[in-house]
Parts: structure tokens; sequence; C-alpha cells
């Protein structure tokens, strides 16, 4: 389905395609932290789904939430109703993992969709306005106290996207604080910050977290963490808002599919993604494991782009194999390692691509470039891209909105 959506000879395929999704829109997922530090609206990085597939007459879209399937019947069940497949692609993505400690999750929310961007911002912008009527300084202290749980590339980014927020946007928008006080502390239970990076340029993304006022704790795991902050190291750290930027398990795929899977949940899939006795079922994405030269390939959207096309390009194959009467065994998926890029900040990103590295503000460029290109839309790319210049000559964030139903109070 990933191939079709960008060939015009998809919809002449003899096929008909079924897009199951509870959410209408498509999410580029990497650019989430922006909405959640108000440098980006939802709109911004979202398309809905129909729009996006108007134009491919041969595919549907149901939205719905899968709840299991049959296998036997080959049927995708849903609570209503069901859907039969002949083929099946699942790539139902990842959750929050806690490591057992699910109990966190009320006081340290996670970032896996536009809900939880939304929620992180109004608590990130909520912390400022209940420390501008604080008396108390030690209140205050923890209100403009953020915590940040996992130095991957989320963590590492959304800090500093959290520090610029304090030290730039806000810095003459309040009367009876300075919002530049407050204090933006990473947590990493590892021995150093963005492990899938060489580590040489992990050093240097540190130095710039520092140089932006982030403080980073490396080899220092959370104990525990309740309403009045967290406990690392033995020692307890009163903040009002921490976020969850650690560990992710795989969706419930793999007990609907009552197959092998690894400890993170994730389905044990052959080299050709699909799963053992069914070779119609394949399951790409964060929600598939699979080894390539020793090593499980990683929960990246380069990965789920590239099985995506492979899954589509072998399900197109045999559809023209069973009319030309032919066979043609599929290649193993081989997965294209094209790099990996964070950025630390407005004008700092990191740039490993093989034996190409480097760092800086031509990095950040590279940064920027890539993930206009992904986005999908020409309206997005345009917004996006007017937005972060905007946002880097004026150091202003246009989407910063607190929102929240009639339930809910507004500083808590």
């Amino acid at each position: 389905m990933g191939d079709c959506e960008q060939r015009e000879d998809c919809a002449t395929h003899p096929v008909d395609v079924t897009v199951i999704d509870r959410n209408n829109h498509h999410l580029f997922q990497p650019l989430l932290y922006q909405v959640a530090t108000a440098g980006l609206s939802p709109a911004d990085i979202c398309a809905p789904i129909r729009g996006i597939l108007k134009r491919q007459a041969n595919t549907s879209v149901i939205l719905g939430e899968v709840t299991g399937v049959d296998l036997q019947e080959q049927r995708v069940l849903m609570h209503d109703k069901a859907v039969p497949y002949d083929y099946l692609i699942l790539a139902t993505g990842a959750r929050h993992s806690y490591f057992g400690h699910d109990d966190w999750e009320p006081f340290a929310p996670g970032l896996k969709s536009i809900t939880d961007a939304t929620m992180l911002r109004r608590n990130i912008l909520l912390a400022f306005e209940a420390a501008e009527v604080e008396t108390d300084p030690d209140k205050r202290r923890a209100l403009l106290t953020f915590v940040l749980v996992g130095a991957g590339p989320t963590g590492v980014e959304m800090a500093g996207a959290i520090s610029e927020l304090a030290h730039k946007a806000l810095t003459s928008d309040f009367r009876h604080i300075d919002p530049a006080s407050a204090r933006i502390i990473l947590v990493e239970a590892g021995p150093r910050i963005l492990a899938t990076f060489p580590e040489r340029l992990a050093s240097r993304a540190q130095k710039e977290l520092n140089h932006l006022g982030v403080e980073v704790r490396t080899g220092a795991a959370v104990e525990g963490i309740d309403a009045d902050g967290v406990m690392i190291a033995g020692k307890h750290l009163a903040a009002q808002t921490v976020i969850w930027t650690a560990g992710v398990a795989a969706s419930l795929a793999g007990q609907w599919l009552g197959t092998e899977t690894d400890r993170a949940g994730r389905v044990k899939v052959l080299p050709d993604l699909t799963i053992p006795d069914h070779s119609n079922v394949f399951v790409i994405g964060d929600t598939a494991s699979l080894a390539q030269k020793g090593k499980p390939l990683p929960g990246l959207a380069q990965v789920a782009m590239q099985e995506g096309t492979y899954a589509a390009s072998v399900i197109t194959q045999r559809i023209k194999d069973a009319h030309t009467g032919t066979s043609h065994a599929a290649v193993p998926f081989h997965y294209l390692d094209k790099g990996n890029l964070a950025t630390v900040g407005r004008s700092f990103g990191i740039v490993d691509i093989k034996r190409i590295q480097f760092t800086g503000f031509i990095a950040w460029v590279m940064w920027l470039a890539v993930h206009i290109f992904f986005l999908i839309g020409y309206r997005n790319r345009f917004l996006v891209m007017f937005q972060w210049a905007w946002a880097y000559f004026t150091f202003q964030r246009g989407a910063r909105l607190i929102t929240y139903d009639n339930k809910t109070s507004l500083i808590e």
C-alpha cells in the first residue's frame, strides 16, 4: 500500500484495498514534539487519510478500531463488524512502555499521538501560568521544573525545544516570574544520550544541550514517579511536569495473531515479513521484529516505509503470478540504512549517514529539509517551512494555545 501512494498505475491493479484506522488522519510522528512545545499546530503535521487516497479509486477507508484478527476465516475484527481479506498488512505501531511501572503513566505522559501532544502542550504552558500566580518559592520552583525521562532522539529534541520556549519565546510575556529560570532536566539510565548515534556525535549534542541550559543526567535510573515529582538515584526531585520519552512496546497485534513475539511484544516475522504458517499476513513497522546482520531493525519511520513498499511489491508479484500461472520466490527484505538525523534547538543538528558524520548549522538545515520533504501535502510543507522561518527570525511560537474541556479545571 505504501508503494501504491506514489504510483499512478496502482488503481489499474486488479485489487481492492481497504485501509482501517481508528484515526481519520495520517500523522507525521517525528514532529510531534514540536506540537507539544508550541512550535507547530496539530494540522501542520497531519493530513486526512481520505484526502491522501482520494485519487486511488480502488481504495476504501474505514474509520474504526481493530480488536483482533481471525486467521482461519481471514477476517479483521472490529467492535461491530468484520472485514474479510486475502492479504493483510498489519502496521499498528507502538505504545508507551513503563518497564512494569504502569502506575507512572498518569504522572509522566508519553508522546505518541496528537492527543498526547496537545495535552503536553497544555501541561507545559499551564506550568508557567500557575507559576506566575504562585507565591510559595518551593511550589513555584517545582512548577518551573521539567523532567524528561529517556534521552533518545525524542527526549533530546524535546528538551532543547522546551529550553528555547522558556529562554526565548516566553521571556517577555510574564510579569512576576522569569521563564528563563525554568529547569529542564533530561534523565537517562544508560551511560550516554542518543545511544543509536556514534559517541562523538552524542557528545557534541550533549554539549549543545548544556549550552541551552538543559541539565543532562546519564547513568541515572528513575526509581519512582508521582504527583510531586521524580525519584532519581535515591533522591526526590520536585517537578510539576514529567514527560516520558523512554521505552516503547508494540501494539497488541502479537496477541491477535497468536504468534511468537519478542520481549517488547513485537511479532517475530519471517524474512519476507510474513508470519509462520500464514504467508498472506504481513507485519511491518514498530509491530515487527526482524534481525539484520545479527541486530534487530530499529523502530524508525524509514524502516517502516521500506517495509511497506516491500510488502506491497510482494503482494503485487503474487497477484501477477496467480494470473500468469508462474511463481516467483520473494527476495528477503533488506533494510537500507539511509542514516540518522537529530536536532538540538533552533540551529544545531547532528547527521550520521554511514561514514559521513557532522554537526552544527548545516546538519540542522539538512534535518529541516528531510522532514519537510517527508511531510504529506504541499500545504503542510509550506506551512511548516513558514512557521520554522518565522520562529527562527522572531523567536516566537504561534501555537501557544491552552486547550481543555469543560470538565477539566484550568489549573489543577
